[in-house]
């Protein structure tokens, strides 16, 4: 009985003893973290509120740590994506790997969200007003995501790798609080702009031990073209007889 006491009491203290290390090397990372700040601008859009200088937002911008470049241990999350006036809110999610996002429906008709793009494909079938569904994103990549019932409604949910990012506001601002000093990959996304676009504002990045303003950052729409997507069977949406749409709805 002694012996095992002892044994305990040694396994104990290691793990206090690696609790502490852990703790110390995050308060270390803290300590040399910099709020990184920044501003996007969006060129030849077809959007009027973006020509007339008055919503920037839904550009994601986020780092990644380059090789000898310590992070911190990304936690798992829990976001939300919300249905109401047949709308997703917020219309752009990012997210880091294994985060949980949940869909509650806080319309007073049924929804279903479902994406079947690269990224991943889910669908958390026809649930009524006042419920809620949640999808866990285990993977990194671009979820696009829809309603079976209502073609209008459309979201972008970002799974990434890093917990270093920031979603534009209206001014086109960005806020990534807490990054360790090092060297990163600085990555741009829009879902109006094309992927040769985009990959062109990839760059490299030094994040000094105090904060960083970014320069501005132009993302042009050329070259995007908006097209209809399938419900969740790859069809057409069902037409509006008389308006009322599938499942008896007003869409």
């Amino acid at each position: 009985m002694i012996w095992l006491s002892a044994t305990f009491s040694n396994r104990a203290a290691t793990a206090r003893g690696r609790s502490a290390r852990l703790l110390l090397a995050l308060l270390a990372l803290t300590l040399h973290a910099a709020t990184v700040t920044g501003r996007v601008e969006l060129t030849s859009s077809q959007d009027p509120n973006v020509r007339k200088h008055q919503d920037y937002s839904g550009v994601v911008v986020w780092l990644d740590p380059t090789s000898g470049t310590t992070g911190v241990p990304v936690a798992p999350h829990h976001a939300e994506m919300i249905q109401k006036n047949k709308t997703f809110l917020p219309h752009v999610l990012a997210i880091t790997v294994g985060t949980t996002v949940d869909f509650p429906n806080r319309d007073p008709i049924f929804h279903n969200a479902f994406s079947n793009y690269n990224g991943q494909i889910f669908d958390v079938a026809l649930y009524p007003p006042g419920t809620s569904k949640s999808i866990a994103f285990r993977r990194e990549g671009v979820v696009r995501v829809f309603c079976n019932i209502h073609p209008s409604m459309s979201a972008v949910i970002l799974v990434l790798k890093s917990p270093y990012f920031a979603v534009s506001d209206k001014r086109g601002s960005v806020r990534i609080p807490d990054v360790p000093a090092g060297s990163y990959q600085l990555h741009v996304f829009h879902e109006r702009a094309t992927e040769q676009t985009l990959a062109g504002l990839t760059r490299s990045v030094e994040i000094p031990a105090g904060d960083l303003d970014l320069p501005v950052t132009t993302v042009s729409e050329s070259g995007y073209l908006l097209l209809p997507h399938k419900n969740k069977y790859g069809k057409d949406y069902p037409p509006v007889v008389d308006g009322v749409g599938y499942g008896g709805e007003k869409p």
